[in-house]
């Protein structure tokens, strides 16, 4: 459980007069501090400061509990949707584990993730490079329904890099094409 910001919870507010939401978001207006931690008892809620840098502080008629959950569940969605994956091939990999892997990059498309396909050459295979960019290329024709070409293939010492991203979503339609 990670809250970036603590927030003080009825009786640590030390303001004399709050600005004053309800539980349905209406604004009450300012009230004085003994008034609203009144209200919120009565309503068998908290009072939680939201914004305690506001001239006067808005304090909120909640749920402690459920807040502190709604806000960790906003920041996990936040930190998930930044998620870059990396799928590896080498020039040698076998059409059963192309597959597997194919699938693999297309789930983590389809969660909206970024892959990066990188080919290792090992040894002597870095003079077979047109082998790795005809198995990149196989993998942008597998996933061109679901993903784009950010950063085209790459050559960097003995590996070659791309970035696919997902393509935004079209109504939610989810087609099961596998190559």
């Amino acid at each position: 459980m990670v809250i970036t910001r603590p927030y003080r919870v009825n009786e640590e507010i030390r303001a004399r007069e709050v600005m004053l939401i309800d539980a349905e978001g209406r604004k009450v207006g300012v009230t004085p501090i003994d008034q609203a931690l009144a209200i919120a008892q009565e309503q068998g809620v908290d009072l939680v400061e939201v914004a305690p840098e506001a001239n006067p502080v808005v304090c909120k008629v909640v749920d402690y509990g459920k807040y502190r959950y709604q806000l960790e569940k906003r920041e996990k969605k936040q930190r998930k949707s930044a998620s870059l994956k990396e799928m590896k091939f080498t020039i040698q990999t076998g059409e059963h584990d192309f597959n597997t892997k194919l699938s693999r990059i297309r789930k983590f498309l389809k969660d909206g993730d970024k892959v990066r396909v990188t080919i290792f050459f090992k040894g002597r295979q870095i003079i077979h490079s047109d082998k790795g960019e005809e198995m990149l290329q196989r993998v942008v024709q597998s996933t061109q329904d679901i993903a784009k070409v950010d950063q085209e293939p790459v050559s960097k010492g003995r590996t070659m890099q791309m970035l696919l991203t997902p393509l935004p979503r079209k109504g939610g339609k989810d087609e099961g094409k596998n190559s």
